[in-house]
Order: C-alpha cells, then sequence, then structure tokens
C-alpha cells in the first residue's frame, strides 16, 4: 500500500464508513463505559508494549499478539461498544510503511469491524449469559462461532485490499487467509474467553488481567525464535553471497540446489524440521568453494590433476567452515560428503553405500540435477527430462535410487523451471579436463 491506487482508497473508505456505523449507539442497550474505557486502554497498553526491548523492534505482529483483549471484549460487551475497544490502540499501534496515517485508520476500521460481527455473533447466540454463569460446554459453543466470524470478517477485508492496493490476482488473494489466521485467533479466542469468564466471576477485571501473563511470555518465545531464525537465515545469505561472488559462473546455483533438495525430502516424507535442515544443507553445499583459489574455479582451460585434486577438496574446506554453527545439524555432514558415489568411487573418502549419509545422497541428486540442468559458460542446459534420463541410468551406481525417485515424482507434482546462471558458449568439461572422458556429462555436473 506504498502508493495506494485511488479504488483502494474508496475501498479503505467505505470500510471506515462501515466502521463508523457499527459504533452508532443502540437504544435501550446498557453500555458500561467504564469497562470500554478500562479494555480500550489495556489493548491500547499491550499494542505499545511491542516496542519495549524484551519483545524486540520486529515482534510478531501479524499474529494479533493482544487478541485475546478484543475477545474478551466481545463476549463482555454489547457489538458497538466491543467494536469501540480496538480502535484507540490500532490508531496508536506503530506503523513503519507509508502511507503511515491511511494504514493507522484501515487497522482500526478493519479491527473495529471484525470485533463488532464477533460480539454481534457472540450476543445472537446466547453468549452474554454463557459467560455469566460459565457452563464450559454451553459457552464454547457461542465463542467458537464468534472467533470463526472475527476471522471471516478479517479474511474478506484482507483479501480485498490486497486485490486492490497490491494487485494479487483474485483467484490468489483470499487463498489460505482464513486457515493462516484461524489457528492464531482460536488459541487467543480461549484466552479471551478466560478472561470473560474470570472477568465475570467473583474475582473480578483484576483476575482477568493474569490470563494475559502467558500470552506476553508465548509472544516473547515467539519472538526470540524469529530472531534466531532471521539471524540463521542472514549467516546462510552471506556464506551463499560469497560463494556466488567467487564463482560467478555458478549464481543462483546454491538456491536451487537447496529447493530440489526440499523437495526431495518433503516426497520422501521427511519432517518439517528435517525438510528445512535439507534445504540448508543444499544452499551450503558448495561453500567449501571459497577456499579454492578463484583461478581454478574460473579457469577456461583444461585442469591438471594437482588442480583437480585443490578443487575436489571444497567438500572438507566447507565442512570445516560450518562445524561451528550448531543449527545446520546433519546438514554439516552433507556440505561433506555430497561428492561420494553409491559405489564408493566418490570423494573425499570413498564411502560406499549406506555408509554415505541419506541428507548427503540427497543434495547428490539435487546438485547433479540442477547443474545440468542450468547453462553453464561451458555448456548449455539440459532438458529435465534429458537430466532425469541420466540421473535414472547412474542411479545404483552414482546415485540413490530413492532420491531419485523422489525427485522424479517431486518434478511431476511441482514441475521445474532450470535458470540460466552464466551466458556464452564455451568448451565442454571434457574439453576442459575436468572429468573423465567416459562419463563426462554426469561428473561434470556433480562436480559443480
Amino acid at each position: 500500500m506504498g502508493s495506494v491506487p485511488a479504488w483502494a482508497r474508496v475501498y479503505v473508505a467505505c470500510v471506515v464508513t462501515g466502521a463508523l456505523v457499527c459504533l452508532a449507539p443502540v437504544p435501550d442497550v446498557h453500555v458500561p463505559w467504564w469497562a470500554v474505557g478500562f479494555l480500550a486502554a489495556l489493548y491500547a497498553g499491550c499494542e505499545q508494549a511491542t516496542r519495549c526491548r524484551l519483545l524486540g523492534r520486529h515482534g510478531p505482529r501479524s499474529m494479533g499478539t493482544f487478541f485475546p483483549v478484543l475477545l474478551a471484549g466481545a463476549f463482555l460487551l454489547p457489538p458497538q461498544a466491543a467494536a469501540l475497544v480496538a480502535i484507540p490502540g490500532a490508531l496508536l499501534a506503530r506503523v513503519e510503511q507509508r502511507p503511515r496515517r491511511l494504514r493507522r485508520v484501515w487497522r482500526a476500521a478493519r479491527l473495529g469491524l471484525a470485533v463488532w460481527a464477533a460480539s454481534r455473533v457472540h450476543w445472537a447466540l446466547g453468549g452474554r449469559d454463557t459467560v455469566a454463569e460459565p457452563d464450559f460446554p454451553d459457552a464454547l459453543v457461542p465463542a467458537v462461532v464468534a472467533v470463526l466470524a472475527f476471522c471471516a470478517v478479517l479474511t474478506a477485508l484482507d483479501g480485498a485490499i490486497l486485490v486492490l492496493a497490491e494487485r494479487v490476482p483474485v483467484r490468489n488473494a483470499w487463498r489460505g487467509l482464513f486457515l493462516r489466521s484461524l489457528a492464531p485467533a482460536a488459541v487467543h479466542g480461549l484466552a479471551g474467553l478466560m478472561m470473560a469468564v474470570l472477568w465475570r466471576s467473583h474475582y473480578g477485571p483484576v483476575a482477568a488481567l493474569l490470563v494475559l501473563l502467558p500470552m506476553y511470555v508465548s509472544c516473547w518465545v515467539f519472538t526470540q525464535y524469529h530472531r534466531e531464525r532471521a539471524a540463521h537465515q542472514a549467516t546462510i545469505r552471506a556464506l551463499v553471497q560469497a560463494v556466488d561472488i567467487k564463482d560467478g559462473y555458478t549464481r543462483g546455483h546454491s538456491e536451487r540446489v537447496g529447493q530440489a533438495s526440499m523437495m526431495i525430502a518433503a516426497e520422501l516424507g521427511m519432517d518439517d524440521t528435517r525438510v528445512e535442515v535439507l534445504r540448508f544443507a543444499g544452499i551450503l553445499h558448495d561453500v567449501g568453494k571459497l577456499g579454492v583459489p578463484t583461478r581454478l574455479l574460473r579457469k577456461n582451460g583444461p585442469l591438471t590433476p594437482e588442480e583437480r585434486r585443490v578443487i575436489e577438496l571444497h567438500p572438507e574446506y566447507g565442512h570445516e567452515m560450518v562445524r561451528g554453527i550448531g543449527f545446520l545439524g546433519e546438514a554439516r555432514s552433507a556440505i561433506l560428503h555430497h561428492h561420494e558415489r553409491l559405489d564408493g568411487s566418490g570423494y573425499p573418502y570413498g564411502l560406499a553405500g549406506t555408509q554415505i549419509p541419506e541428507c548427503a545422497r540427497v543434495v547428490a541428486v539435487a546438485d547433479a540435477f540442477d547443474a545440468m540442468t542450468s547453462t553453464r559458460c561451458y555448456r548449455r542446459a539440459r532438458p529435465v527430462a534429458a537430466a532425469l534420463e541420466e540421473l535414472q541410468r547412474c542411479a545404483g551406481t552414482q546415485f540413490d535410487p530413492r532420491m531419485v525417485e523422489a525427485l522424479v515424482r517431486a518434478l511431476v507434482r511441482h514441475g521445474w523451471h532450470p535458470a540460466v546462471t552464466a551466458d556464452g558458449d564455451g568448451d565442454t568439461d571434457e574439453q576442459r579436463g575436468n572429468v573423465p572422458p567416459q562419463s563426462a556429462p554426469l561428473r561434470a555436473e556433480a562436480g559443480s
């Protein structure tokens, strides 16, 4: 929404108008204004708390960290009063992207409408009585439906703004929005229900505040996780950029090997943690090239046996470089062994069969596949079908057949879009002397 199109501004104006209509007082409905003010101040304070050093400057705000306060208001107050709880905090919240004023107004309006809808549904289902005299099987039903209404309104509004302001295609704008918001909203809705029940109990509003403590702690833990993950990504990015700068012929190769490794791992049914580790392994498999003289990596003529032995040291260099990076886990062994062959003729240690770590067998296939389907300075890219045929021909001797078949199945599901990493024609690897003639095509790719 940096430069907001006219239609998006009109849409925001309509949403704001709708929110103002929802705030209009209703005759004969008693509003406990002290409770409205207390919850509004609490929500605004929680929003400001995201600036504190404990949470960090970039907390996970997109998940609606303090939605429990808003949903507690939806369960305790009439709809027009519940909607009012969200307005001050949303208007005072930090906005980093421009236009800031429009974004604040948009955020306030969308939250106001969502809370109004949740409160309206909750009251229509008799939720007010179930909160006052809690019988939890009965109290849960209106609360669950109210949370669904809350998510549905946010999804509808956010999808439309994506279409109008970000020009996202209509078929993609709402895809997955509702499901992504449902899980955190369900947790926050349960916390909001607990706040409402405690509020109406003889313990009073002060006891309701205790519910926010575990939410704040969980928010802090979640933020620390994202901070650590961002640091991991920055470390990997720096290493990959260094490799790309040094070996310009294979620029982009690392990221694609990471993607192919992830596809193979997912097809093999590995859990999400291992899939992520395999992605790291693929991205960093050639990091040892930082220890190889640049003149060898960029040499256009044939490599001497001594020069070839120096290049074949890059898996060991890479392993040494990442040995102290704890979060890489088994990716480190993949970096060390991704040039081993099933028949034992690979390097650096000549491991054979299941002696080669599983993650290294995955990366070996991904590495060879991307190298064959990418244009290099010394030869044109192969078609995907030809690359897969070559991988299958060498399965059982150079590559693990399970990994090859997993890649084939993954490509049938998702396809592949090979990228050009260097332009121009040149000598083949066999002509350069990089590989022995008997298996020049594939040994060249496996040594990329």
